[in-house]
């Protein structure tokens, strides 16, 4: 083991020790360069932050949980927005692919970002998918990112259905941010795995001049959804009872789908772009939970 190595190691073990609101606040001011108002917050990302280091809410669990979240829309818009779930296993060995159809998505339940698309399944390299499960069963995800509502989540593949919107490898992604049950702002991510590029809409489709995550906005206008208010109207009622949840869809020639529910957007680590649209974001946010 090299030196650097070591060192590297130790850190990691000596951040382990620390508490989760400690370790929040220092990744926080590391990606911002200044302090959070952490009792009062101001900003969207303070609020982020506010969130993961005060609530304490049992429907997080459920929210977090890729397959329990399942549940809580089923309830509130029906089964049909769902995809099509094929298989659930904490033994991704046993995973039936000669059952399954030619294009399927595989994640586990209990992280953020952790996907793998399967477009071709004649092509698919069975060994190396489950070694990927494997690595995701035996990781920790709380522990990496000190988000509290994960921390209950057990950890399970699940298999699902792709959905086709006609845009390649993965479909368009919509993430409304929806702030005491209206939706106030429309993210869309285009291309997330080979050229990813994002906009940011008001929901009557006005372009916004913000970067997030993706720097380069160039492309001109994504067209709207061909659902945009049935869009709407689902991540409303998703978000009622929240004073700020983001609800992201997947949206077909056909209809809708449901993607999942988030709580705590990139930690609160990502800065917007102006630092005004952060302001903005938060004061939805403060005043929905009036």
């Amino acid at each position: 083991m090299g030196e650097r190595t070591y060192t590297q190691q130790i850190k990691r073990q000596l951040r382990d020790l620390l508490p989760d609101w400690f370790v929040q606040i220092w990744w926080w001011r590391k990606a911002h360069g200044v302090f959070p108002k952490i009792i009062q917050p101001v900003t969207f990302n303070e609020n982020v932050l506010h969130r993961m280091i005060f609530e304490r809410q049992k429907v997080f669990t459920q929210i977090s949980d890729k397959v329990a979240v399942r549940s809580y829309v089923k309830e509130r818009l029906g089964p049909k927005i769902l995809p099509k779930l094929y298989y659930l296993t904490s033994h991704p060995e046993n995973i039936p692919f000669d059952e399954l159809p030619e294009r399927f998505v595989v994640k586990p339940t209990h992280g953020s970002g952790w996907i793998q698309i399967v477009t071709d399944k004649s092509t698919l390299n069975r060994e190396a998918l489950l070694q990927i499960c494997t690595g995701w069963l035996s990781q920790n995800y709380y522990k990496q990112t000190r988000e509290w509502h994960y921390k209950n989540v057990e950890p399970r593949i699940i298999v699902e259905e792709f959905i086709d919107d006609g845009s390649g490898t993965a479909p368009n992604d919509y993430k409304l941010f929806v702030f005491g049950g209206t939706v106030e702002v429309i993210q869309v991510d285009v291309d997330r795995f080979i050229d990813h590029r994002q906009w940011f809409y008001t929901p009557s489709w006005e372009k916004l001049d913000v970067c997030y995550v993706c720097d380069d906005i160039s492309g001109g206008v994504q067209r709207p959804p061909a659902h945009l208010k049935e869009m709407i109207v689902a991540a409303e009622m998703l978000g009622r009872g929240w004073d700020f949840i983001r609800v992201d869809l997947y949206d077909t020639s056909d209809r809708l789908y449901f993607g999942e529910l988030t709580l705590a957007p990139n930690r609160g680590l990502v800065s917007f772009r102006p630092n005004e649209f952060d302001r903005y974001l938060g004061t939805l946010w403060n005043v929905s939970k009036l």
